[in-house]
C-alpha cells in the first residue's frame, strides 16, 4: 500500500476517535473498565471475524511474545494509565497532559529508520498542543494545576508516553499483519474485565440507547479505529499523522456543541483555529523520512 493511502487510512482513525466523547457520554453510568471490556470485546470479535476471511486466516494471531507485549501493552496500558489519571487528578488537567501524545509521536518519529523531522512538523505540533490546551480550558472553565494531584499528572504523562511509543513502535513491527490487532483488543477486553471485577461496581448500560452507544463505540472508536491506526503507523507518514491527531479534540468539541452538551466560547474557537493552523503548517511543510520506506 502506498504511503499516501496508508496515511489516509490513519486519518480515518482520527475521525473515528473524534466521536469517542459523544458516544461515551451516551453510555450513562457504565464504569470505565466495564465500558472498556465491552467495547474492546466488540471490536476484537468483529476484527476476528474479518481476519477469518483474510489471507492467513486466524493464523495471523500466532505472533511471538514481543508482538503481544507491544500490542496489549499499548492498548491496555494506555487505558489503565488514563483512567488512573482521571481518578487521581481533575479531568481537564489530566486530559491536557494526556494530549501530549500527538507531540510525542512527532518527536519519536525521528527515531525511525531514515528518520528526521521537518521544522514545520514541530511548529505544527506545537500549535496543535496550544490549541488543545485552549479547548480543554475553554470547556472546563480553565486549567489549575495543583501539586497535590501530582500522582494523577504522572499517570497522565505516562499514558501519553505509552500511546506515543505504541504508535511509533508499530513501525518496527511492520511485518505483523494488522489482523493481529483483533487479538490485542480481545486481550485488552479480558484485562479490563478483570480490573472491573476488582475495582468497580457492576453498573451495566441501561436501555437501548446506552447499549447502542456501547455498540457504536465497539464498532468505531474502539474497534475499526485501532485497525486503521495500525495501517497508518506501519505504512503512512507518522509525523503528519501525529500532528493531525490534534484534530481529535477539535472535532470532538464541535460534535459536543452540535449535540448540545457544550456551548461555544472564545477559548474553544481560538483553540480550533490554532489546531487548524498547526495542521496546515505541518501539511505544507517538507517531510524528511517520516513516510514508510522499503527498508522500514
Amino acid at each position: 500500500m502506498p504511503s499516501s493511502h496508508a496515511t489516509a487510512v490513519g486519518l480515518i482513525a482520527i475521525l473515528l476517535w473524534s466521536a469517542l466523547a459523544l458516544l461515551t457520554s451516551a453510555t450513562g453510568r457504565t464504569p470505565p473498565f466495564l465500558l472498556t471490556a465491552l467495547t474492546f470485546g466488540i471490536g476484537g470479535a468483529l476484527g476476528l471475524a474479518v481476519a477469518a476471511f483474510r489471507p492467513g486466516g486466524l493464523g495471523s494471531l500466532r505472533q511471538p511474545w514481543p508482538v503481544w507485549l507491544h500490542g496489549v501493552g499499548g492498548l491496555f496500558g494506555y487505558h489503565l494509565l488514563y483512567f488512573t489519571a482521571l481518578k487521581l487528578a481533575p479531568p481537564a488537567e489530566a486530559a491536557s497532559i494526556c494530549y501530549l501524545w500527538p507531540l510525542l509521536i512527532v518527536l519519536f518519529s525521528a527515531a525511525l529508520p531514515g528518520g528526521g523531522l521537518s521544522p514545520r512538523h514541530l511548529a505544527g505540533a506545537t500549535l496543535g498542543l496550544g490549541g488543545t490546551a485552549m479547548l480543554i480550558a475553554g470547556r472546563s472553565g480553565g486549567l489549575g494545576f495543583d501539586a497535590s494531584h501530582a500522582p494523577g499528572y504522572a499517570a497522565a504523562l505516562a499514558s501519553a508516553v505509552v500511546w506515543g511509543a505504541y504508535s511509533v513502535g508499530s513501525r518496527w513491527f511492520r511485518a505483523v499483519p494488522t489482523e493481529a490487532v483483533a487479538g490485542f483488543c480481545l486481550a485488552t477486553s479480558a484485562l479490563a474485565a478483570a480490573c472491573h471485577i476488582a475495582f468497580e461496581p457492576a453498573v451495566w448500560p441501561s436501555g437501548a440507547t446506552e447499549w447502542l452507544a456501547v455498540a457504536g463505540l465497539g464498532i468505531g472508536p474502539v474497534g475499526a479505529a485501532f485497525f486503521a491506526w495500525d495501517v497508518g503507523m506501519k505504512r503512512g507518514d507518522v509525523a503528519l499523522l501525529g500532528v493531525a491527531s490534534y484534530a481529535c479534540p477539535m472535532i470532538s468539541i464541535i460534535l459536543l456543541i452540535a449535540a448540545g452538551f457544550t456551548e461555544a466560547n472564545a477559548m474553544l474557537l481560538g483553540g480550533c483555529g490554532l489546531i487548524v493552523g498547526g495542521a496546515v503548517v505541518a501539511a505544507l511543510g517538507g517531510r524528511r523520512g517520516t513516510s514508510a520506506s522499503p527498508a522500514a
